[in-house]
């Protein structure tokens, strides 16, 4: 091993061994169930009562606080950020200062959307884009996707981009070769559901799709797996016709699994700049005042907070 290297594990060690030695000595008898005792000639925890909560040896324990090139398991570390009262991003932050690969976050539907996405999706005009959660509740979008996706239209419980797609078939029929997009668009749901699988939420929606689209129960039920569904997907719009679009996904939190998809025309094309056309319409007047206003953005949509239907 080169010095270099051997210097970083040094330095790493001794970040681990201050981490949880903060966080020992942040706690009380009382934050963890024990009784206070006597007084203490140290703050927080003792390190024997840290091991013992955590069912651990009071040795191994010792020697990870104190840096010691040792090697300890996944279960030990749980057990320990569970002491300490860690959360997810503590824990993480535990396990790559132990060498261990970081735990899955544990999968859960944030309905709230952050006000700076809010702005960011109102100042793409002419791309549609929207804000899923991991359920695939749709709770941000814009004027743009808003015209592709009639989001605004819809029930506020029925605004989950997997439902709309597989009960409404005035939707998923506007859209250019869908029985070869669907499989694409399920494979990535299912990577989502399988970080919540035991969610009731989850399970619900899935559930209620199952009794009401026979496309989504076999699609489901063969278990296949696709790439992310990111690339080129064409949509049939009233009065254009065929419109081409690239979009991809983009992580906008990691911690409560936000993720902005957007859309964007394909450049150079008629039909493009059609569908351009009616988001942003030209300037119809010569005067400066008209022109000016002609330009300001539009007031933005509501946000989603609810969930849609779950089954009976």
């Amino acid at each position: 091993m080169s010095n270099t290297q051997n210097s970083r594990l040094e330095r790493t060690r001794t970040d681990l061994g201050d981490f949880l030695r903060r966080r020992r000595e942040s706690l009380s008898p009382l934050d963890v169930g024990l009784p206070p005792g006597r007084r203490r000639r140290t703050p927080g925890l003792r390190r024997e009562e840290v091991a013992a909560l955590a069912g651990v040896g009071l040795s191994w324990y010792t020697w990870l606080e104190q840096g010691r090139d040792i090697t300890v398991s996944v279960a030990f570390l749980d057990n320990v950020s569970r002491v300490l009262k860690l959360d997810e991003t503590e824990r993480r932050h535990l396990f790559v200062l132990a060498h261990h690969r970081p735990p899955a976050i544990n999968g859960r539907s944030w309905c709230v959307l952050p006000p700076l996405v809010r702005r960011l999706i109102d100042d793409l005009v002419l791309r549609p884009c929207y804000v899923l959660n991991l359920r695939w509740d749709v709770i941000g979008w814009n004027r743009a996707a808003d015209r592709l996706f009639g989001f605004e239209a819809r029930d506020r419980a029925e605004r989950n981009m997997l439902w709309m797609l597989f009960s409404d078939e005035s939707l998923s029929a506007r859209i250019v070769e869908w029985p070869l997009q669907a499989p694409q668009i399920l494979a990535s749901f299912r990577r989502d559901y399988a970080q919540a699988a035991d969610d009731e939420d989850m399970i619900g929606l899935v559930t209620a799709l199952e009794q009401r689209s026979p496309a989504f129960r076999d699609l489901w039920r063969r278990h296949d797996a696709h790439g992310r569904c990111q690339g080129r997907r064409g949509f049939l719009i009233d009065g254009i016709g065929a419109v081409a679009f690239d979009h991809s996904t983009f992580l906008i939190d990691e911690e409560k699994h936000l993720r902005l998809v957007t859309y964007a025309a394909l450049a150079g094309e008629a039909a493009s700049e059609r569908f351009e056309g009616l988001l942003h319409p030209p300037v119809r007047s010569s005067s400066p005042e008209a022109a000016m206003g002609s330009l300001t953005a539009p007031a933005p949509l509501a946000e989603q907070t609810t969930s849609p239907p779950k089954a009976d």
